[in-house]
């Protein structure tokens, strides 16, 4: 088991396989994606990506979350679900995407074996839902998510990072109430993050997630227990509704003290903290089946490495430009 010197133990991966996405959220890419010509190195390869997936469950990983950019717009994005379900060893199998396809995709997702989807809504308005991503296609995602459903596809999640005057009214919280109050969706909000090259957009539209907490305690929802292998989030049921809410809230006091994941980038550079200051590229060590021991003894190394907090509140953002470079 991956072990870090504060006792933190990972079987949870964050995995980005592209840094591109076609959307352009003010809050993580409002000029749309740029290439990064710093780096040319090509995206990982789906045979590196099961090489890797490989090594992390032999160190005890049993959960790995394909993220971007936007996942779904490699070619072979179906086929390195693929290898992680048949030849790797992970048990969990989930992806975070901006559904921009999900109408279309919606019966390959079921078909693949998938153990889960995390959706990109900041708002069921379809003007705002324009307004914060440059697109106009809530209608099509909607009608991906009813798809999923009609196709029993059961582990859905719906993301939406809390916006001040966008999407903070208690009208906004109401509306996502209604949404699942009679679907088995899970709604969360995230805290507003601060990033390298978006400390105007943070410092304009950061709001507490506390506001989004308060609402729920008035409205008797109740805290849920955490899994093993679950992410950041701090979940709410209700007795009467189908669906769950959550606050993901990076500024809470000990919010590193549950952290379970690492992260490693499109290019192949092992990333301790999402707001890190280092990462070691690992991609040497994916080339061969042979490097096997190698890659597992170098990624267990860098636990030593990890620090106890992100230090977000102190304004350090580490490396992280944008939040679709680390798979945010």
């Amino acid at each position: 088991m991956l072990k870090d010197s504060f006792g933190r133990t990972f079987p949870y991966i964050r995995l980005s396989i592209t840094d591109v996405c076609n959307f352009k959220c003010g809050y993580c890419l409002p000029n749309g994606y740029q290439k990064d010509n710093s780096d040319n190195r090509k995206f990982l390869s789906a045979e590196e990506i099961g090489r890797l997936a490989k090594g992390l469950s032999e160190l005890g990983v049993c959960k790995i979350r394909l993220t971007g950019g936007e996942p779904t717009v490699r070619k072979d994005f179906f086929d390195i679900i693929k290898i992680l379900k048949n030849k790797t060893g992970i048990k969990k199998t989930v992806i975070t995407t901006n559904g921009y396809r999900l109408d279309k995709i919606a019966d390959q997702i079921a078909e693949s074996g998938l153990d889960g989807i995390n959706i990109s809504i900041d708002s069921l308005n379809r003007e705002t839902f324009k307004k914060v991503t440059s697109h106009d296609r809530l209608p099509e995602i909607l009608k991906g998510i009813e798809r999923l459903q009609k196709l029993n596809f059961k582990n859905i999640k719906i993301n939406a990072v809390l916006l001040k005057g966008i999407n903070d009214s208690e009208k906004d919280f109401n509306e996502w109430s209604s949404f699942i109050k009679s679907n088995e969706i899970d709604f969360r909000y995230i805290e507003l993050m601060q990033t390298g090259d978006g400390l105007d957009y943070f410092r304009k539209y950061h709001v507490p997630a506390k506001i989004f907490i308060n609402y729920l305690n008035n409205n008797d929802w109740v805290v849920q227990t955490l899994g093993r292998n679950a992410g950041p989030s701090k979940n709410y049921i209700h007795s009467s509704f189908k669906g769950k809410f959550g606050v993901i809230a990076p500024y809470s006091k000990d919010f590193c003290k549950s952290c379970n994941r690492l992260r490693i980038t499109a290019r192949g550079d092992l990333r301790l903290c999402l707001f890190g200051s280092t990462g070691i590229s690992i991609r040497h060590l994916l080339q061969k089946d042979d490097q096997l021991e190698e890659l597992k003894d170098l990624i267990s190394k860098q636990l030593n490495f990890k620090k106890e907090s992100h230090y977000l509140e102190l304004g350090d953002t580490g490396l992280t430009k944008n939040l679709s470079t680390t798979g945010g």
